[in-house]
């Protein structure tokens, strides 16, 4: 009875070690798919924000080149 007592016990030991691994695995699949992610939406916002940049440059560049830039308009100031 003993014997059975502890082969029962080395048993369940064993099957809670195996589902606590398959845990962490998906723990760790679902982090790095959400850096994944974190990193694909921080790099559409630089891009998104150089786009608009790069629209402000032309602006300004226009309005100098046509003599119509305010030198003190709030545009300048950004």
């Amino acid at each position: 009875m003993k014997k059975l007592s502890l082969l029962l016990l080395a048993a369940v030991f064993s099957l809670s070690i195996y589902s606590c691994r398959e845990t962490t695995e998906e723990k760790t699949e679902d982090a790095v798919e959400e850096i994944g992610n974190d990193m694909e939406n921080s790099a559409e916002e630089a891009g998104d924000e150089i786009e608009a940049a790069a629209e402000n440059a032309e602006t300004e560049i226009d309005e100098e080149i046509d003599g119509t830039d305010d030198m003190n308009a709030d545009d300048d100031m950004q």
